[in-house]
């Protein structure tokens, strides 16, 4: 039965063929009073969907599953109870669509924290139905996981922020990134390059930390200070006591002696992972912390007021990502996860794009 029973989607439904995309009818949670649904226009390709689909965070996936947690779309329902959208709005979705939003995280605006979220795919609804991503033809989500676009914002390029970009934009923040403040961006990719957008715009100096010389340019047309190569032998000596942070957005940290990179700080400074690898992370000394007396953490997404913070920055500033279209259908899907599983010269978003042309114009 279609829509509003079901989403029409493009489904991984083996790991071992992971790039195989089936088209398929699934179904969608009961609808509730708080409940947004979206016609879907495009969808943002993230590291994150080529990790799940391949196994490589070593989690048992529902299958088939629909990934995909970049989206927008149209507001084509909402329930009894949504106050802040209205049909034809022009809506996004990230990696999450619930919370209990009762616990003591969700009250103190860190739902994303919150025991019991769901994630926008492959998570399971209290009616036991499991979420399906924006791969497909309709997403159905809480009204408090669903943000309005800024008008100004192009489709293709706003979609990747609804997870890249929130999950650079809020540790940026919230470890004090502004004027006066040095961030190490360690990783030019996908979430890297928002990593330098967002904290040129918030006003602090950028240094982009690299092993390919080849992202130089880029890095300095996102706007970094400087381009920091890693591969010779003593690069991070002229750069000790430096940064305020290095945000971490390389998932090859598993390859990193992290004591050069830790070396760069100040006293005190921190070394933030919002790249997750899908290795285990070097074994390394305690003492390794003690020269600056640095930390090491990471973090999950962000929260709903990071995320129409982000998003009015991005509008007030004209920013945007930069973005490689494909049109979605079973062959689109394939491209475009392996482009970004082989690092296949992506610049640094793919977004699936061309909706109506396969799923017709949708209510």
């Amino acid at each position: 039965m279609p829509y509003p029973e079901t989403t029409d989607a493009f489904t991984v439904t083996d790991i071992k063929k992971w790039s195989t995309f089936k088209r398929q009818e699934l179904p969608l949670k009961k609808f509730e009073e708080y409940d947004v649904d979206l016609a879907i226009d495009a969808c943002g390709v993230c590291a994150s969907d080529i990790h799940t689909i391949t196994g490589g965070w070593g989690e048992d996936i529902p299958l088939p599953l629909c990934v995909g947690h970049e989206v927008i779309g149209k507001v084509v329902k909402i329930g009894s109870k949504v106050t802040s959208l209205k049909i034809g709005d022009r809506a996004g979705i990230g990696a999450q669509v619930g919370a209990d939003l009762t616990c003591g995280n969700c009250k103190a605006d860190q739902e994303n924290y919150c025991p019991n979220q769901i994630d926008t795919y492959g998570a399971e609804h209290p009616d036991g139905t499991v979420s399906q991503g924006g791969f497909s033809s309709h997403i159905r989500a809480h009204e408090y996981f669903t943000f309005k676009i800024p008008d100004n914002l192009d489709t293709a390029i706003a979609a990747p922020m609804l997870c890249a970009g929130l999950t650079t934009y809020s540790p940026l923040k919230r470890l004090g990134t502004g004027p006066g403040k040095k961030i190490a961006v360690v990783g030019l990719g996908g979430l890297g390059h928002f990593a330098v957008l967002w904290a040129k715009a918030l006003g602090a100096e950028v240094y982009v930390v690299s092993h390919s010389p080849s992202k130089k340019e880029q890095a300095l047309k996102l706007g970094a200070k400087e381009f920091i190569e890693t591969k010779e032998k003593g690069w991070a000596d002229p750069y000790k006591f430096t940064m305020d942070i290095a945000i971490c957005c390389a998932d090859a940290t598993d390859q990193f002696d992290l004591s050069e990179y830790f070396s760069i700080l100040k006293v005190n400074g921190t070394f933030h992972m919002v790249g997750l690898p899908d290795k285990p992370l070097p074994s390394m000394d305690a003492k390794v912390f003690v020269p600056n007396g640095c930390y090491l953490g990471a973090s999950h997404l962000g929260n709903r007021p990071e995320m129409i913070e982000m998003f009015e920055l991005a509008s007030k500033q004209n920013i945007k990502s930069w973005v490689e279209t494909i049109k979605i259908s079973e062959a689109g899907c394939k491209e475009a996860v392996e482009r970004v599983a082989n690092n296949d010269n992506v610049r640094f978003r793919l977004t699936l794009i061309g909706y109506d042309e396969i799923f017709g114009k949708r209510a």
